[in-house]
Order: C-alpha cells, then sequence, then structure tokens
C-alpha cells in the first residue's frame, strides 16, 4: 500500500521555524518528484516546494524564496521542508505529493497521484 505521511506541523510564533518531514512506504520517494502544497482555510491549494526526480531541481514558489528550503534524505526514504521566518499568511494545512509522470518539477495539484493526509502549520502570536 502506497502511503506518504506528513509530520512535523505545529504552532510557532511569527518569525519561528519548522522542519516538515514526508515519509513514504510503499514507495521510494528518490523515484519520484515530491512537492509540497499548501491550503489556508478558504483558499485554493498551491504548490510551495518542489524536488524533481532528475538532478535534484528544485522548485520555490516567490513567497517562499529564501526561507524555505527542501531536501531528500533517500536513506530514510524522506523529504524535508525546512521553513524559517514564518509568517501568520504561511498558516495552513501542509501536504507532500509523489508524482509519478514528470521528471521534472510540476506546480498543479492536478499532476500529483500520491497524497499526504497533511500536517496543520499555525503562525501566530
Amino acid at each position: 500500500q502506497v502511503q506518504l505521511v506528513e509530520s512535523g506541523g505545529g504552532l510557532v510564533q511569527p518569525g519561528g521555524s519548522l522542519k516538515l518531514s514526508c515519509t513514504g512506504s510503499g514507495l521510494l520517494l528518490n523515484h519520484y518528484s515530491i512537492g509540497w502544497f499548501r491550503q489556508a482555510p478558504g483558499k485554493e491549494r498551491e504548490a510551495v516546494s518542489c524536488i524533481s526526480k532528475i538532478d535534484r531541481n528544485e522548485y520555490y514558489a516567490n513567497f517562499v524564496k529564501g526561507r524555505f528550503t527542501i531536501s531528500r534524505d533517500n536513506a530514510k526514504n524522506t523529504v524535508y521542508l525546512q521553513t524559517n521566518n514564518l509568517q501568520p499568511d504561511d498558516t495552513g494545512v501542509y501536504y507532500c505529493a509523489a508524482d509519478v509522470d514528470h521528471n521534472w518539477c510540476q506546480i498543479s495539484s492536478a499532476d500529483y497521484d500520491f497524497w499526504g493526509q497533511g500536517t496543520q502549520v499555525t503562525v501566530s502570536t
């Protein structure tokens, strides 16, 4: 059974950091491009970051550039999203997803085949 499990979310003050993890079971994550998406209440799901299957190319949405970093640990079958200098607008449920078909990062959620259940990130005083 294919499963992606996110963890590492929580409540953090503005300016704080969290390290989100996406661990796979039933699939080897280094065989797929892996994306991180987020969804805030009342808003559509949006792409945050991605690491490609080929050459580990990285994509970052403009609103997280310089603050978030995506990385892989193949030995742990895990993809991380290090989030720094978090702001209230970063609040939402963060999802990881695996793309079966594309070698390079895609930013449309429709291109992803397997999804985790999400982890809540809340940035507030």
